[in-house]
């Protein structure tokens, strides 16, 4: 009878030939409902799974971002399934899961209209209640080409004939009468996949490029049960009142141009906040012991081969010559900070040392992609690069952990980390990486910091710690990031003379805080849905006189406050007093001041909230209330 070792580190006997589905369901009735996918010795696995003698188990849940990604990919197979049914003559693309639920592309004559959706939504309904079994089968290539030919289906015949070289068996997984050329794991049936919705239709091409044919991508999401799918499509309702593009729009602060696609322009309210953000951030690295540089935003294409970036990185860069020579505009600031540090010797006695940038960077998007702040094609990351001895790492790691919380508590976001490891496309050795990666993961224990590992999503260089913000409405953003660098150093030959007085390798830190600040910009304006804190807002106070009689006072007002560095506007229009609070309201300014006969009189501003408390004050004591918060940078 094989033993098996279950998460908390307990020992069970189970019967020869057990399944992970079997042992959940020998653990009870909810577990058996809600489990999707096991990992078995760190290997996620097919509940259908046969147990051995010595294996070490988990089961996971749609809580368990592996088990929700399970749940999301059946679901594109469901999707998948229906449109077959419905239009036999569709050809099967890829369906992954992703964050927030799963997408399938199709090649397809019909229109994917709301009112399509809602019929494959309908027979999907129907392969759910059917429960189907998924079962997975494996192939060699030759006969999985001559299984996807025999249906029709070119662009599987295409994907399978990019591994056949290998030689390994291929993977299909069948439910009823559909089959899926498809690694997997799934679920273990169709019924599981409770409750869901698609929710849009666009264009997509065919590998992503534009050369190749568009294809019809249908979104959806799913969930285990019908209220969670509730709550999340109310969350989306939530998001489109909050979407950046229309607050934006609205309150004036960036716009975008068919003169430049992906290229955003900010407008002076959209720069105040910009600004303001960005000399938050001068200061705090300030205290921290950061030097600040700047470095060209067009350099020699040697560099980029030399950095790596050109391996990696080329399709998403664009180059120009100057003087019959190419050049890159940077995708990226590392190399230029890397310059900066090598135009000198350094001392061990000199580091760590810390170079900050707020550096413009160009990269290639599609134009499909581009969205907004969101995803752009020029923007500028708050970058610092640190150079280090091996010694100093931890302690470093630490303090950039500590800047980056102390940025996120300042505007109330809560966050969660994740470790991401070595990709497929990198560079180094085993040897590197398994350092830089233990260092990381040492860095976090030691100061009981929770995470999650990622694997094979770090950068092409090092592994990474990536900050994933929570806004107002439960959406998670990836913003800040630490990258630990054994790579670069060593490519450009970057040294130090150490305390023996031999040349030493630095180690190096790439970070961001706020990632992009024109993304972080638009995250914060749907996290406060343009209702910006007082530090923040681009017109922190509007001086509203009653009448034309009052307008005299309204100006001195409006100057006192100018004058003490508050951003503030005059609206005397001749218009109802109502209709111009409304509209200050509407842009979501902090306070509005009302001034009339009394307030004259008194030398007093009658201050509106725009969470609707009112209060009368002396102007002066109002002056230093406002100038109190915002110096406490309260939200």
């Amino acid at each position: 009878m094989p033993d098996i070792t279950m998460k908390d580190g307990s020992v069970r006997p189970v019967d020869e030939g057990t399944t992970a589905l079997e042992l959940a369901k020998s653990l009870g009735a909810r577990l058996y409902k809600a489990v999707c996918v096991a990992r078995i010795n760190g290997k996620i696995q097919d509940l259908r799974t046969e147990l051995k003698n010595g294996d070490r188990i988990e089961l996971l849940t749609f809580d368990d971002p592996d088990g929700k990604k399970t749940f999301n990919h059946t679901a594109s197979h469901v999707l998948a399934q229906a449109v077959k049914h419905l239009h036999p003559e569709v050809k099967l693309t890829i369906g992954p899961a992703i964050d927030n639920g799963f997408y399938y592309d199709f090649d397809s004559e019909i229109a994917f209209t709301a009112e399509e959706l809602k019929a494959i939504e309908v027979e999907m309904k129907k392969i759910v209640k059917e429960a189907i079994p998924i079962e997975r089968f494996t192939l060699s290539p030759s006969e999985a080409v001559k299984l996807m030919e025999e249906k029709d289906e070119p662009y599987k015949v295409e994907l399978i004939q990019k591994h056949a070289d290998a030689g390994e068996p291929i993977s299909f997984y069948k439910q009823g009468d559909f089959t899926e050329l498809c690694a997997g794991p799934h679920l273990p049936d169709t019924g599981r996949v409770k409750a869901f919705k698609l929710t849009s239709s666009t264009g997509a091409y065919w590998h992503g490029d534009a050369k190749n044919k568009m294809l019809h991508r249908v979104y959806g999401t799913a969930f285990p049960k019908a209220s969670e799918l509730e709550c999340y499509l109310n969350m989306l309702e939530e998001a489109k009142k909050r979407d950046h593009r229309k607050i934006g729009k609205d309150m004036e602060l960036f716009d975008l141009f068919p003169e430049g696609p992906g290229f955003p322009f900010f407008l002076p309210k959209g720069m105040v906040i910009r600004n303001t953000l960005e000399n938050f951030w001068r200061e705090e690295h300030q205290k921290r012991g950061y030097e600040e540089i700047r470095t060209p935003i067009i350099l020699n294409e040697e560099l980029w081969h030399n950095s790596g970036h050109w391996d990696h990185y080329k399709d998403n860069m664009y180059f120009t010559k100057i003087d019959d020579e190419d050049y890159a505009i940077k995708p990226m600031n590392c190399p230029g900070s890397i310059l900066v540090y090598k135009r000198r010797p350094h001392s061990y006695k000199e580091l760590p040392i810390r170079l900050a940038e707020l550096g413009l960077v160009h990269r290639h998007e599609l134009s499909g992609t581009l969205q907004g702040l969101m995803r752009v094609r020029c923007f500028t990351q708050d970058d610092a690069h640190i150079y280090m001895t091996e010694d100093q790492i931890e302690g470093e790691i630490e303090k950039v952990i500590e800047l980056i919380d102390s940025f996120y508590k300042v505007f109330g976001f809560k966050y969660h980390m994740e470790l991401s490891t070595r990709p497929k496309n990198s560079m180094g050795s085993d040897e590197q990486w398994d350092k830089a990666t233990n260092a990381l993961k040492q860095a976090l224990e030691n100061n009981g910091l929770p995470y999650v590992i990622n694997e094979g999503d770090g950068a092409f260089y090092g592994p990474k710690i990536d900050f994933h913000l929570e806004d107002a409405i439960g959406r998670t953003w990836q913003c800040g990031t630490i990258q630990l660098d054994f790579q670069m150093p060593e490519r450009f030959d970057l040294t130090y003379v150490g305390a023996d007085g031999a040349k030493h390798r630095p180690v190096m830190i790439h970070r961001v805080v706020f990632g992009s600040i024109e993304r972080f910009i638009g995250i914060l304006i749907e996290h406060y849905a343009g209702a910006f804190p007082l530090w923040v807002a681009p017109v922190q106070a509007m001086v509203l006189p009653i009448s034309e009689h009052h307008n005299a006072y309204a100006h001195d007002v409006y100057e006192k406050l100018r004058a003490a560095g508050i951003r503030v506007e005059l609206d005397d229009r001749n218009e109802k007093i109502g209709y111009r609070i409304r509209e200050a309201q509407l842009k979501h300014t902090p306070y509005m001041l009302v001034v009339g006969d009394r307030e004259m009189e008194q030398g007093t501003v009658a201050v509106r909230m725009r969470n609707g408390e009112q209060a009368t004050q002396p102007l002066d004591e109002f002056l230093e209330n406002i100038q109190k918060e915002i110096e406490e940078k309260r939200r």
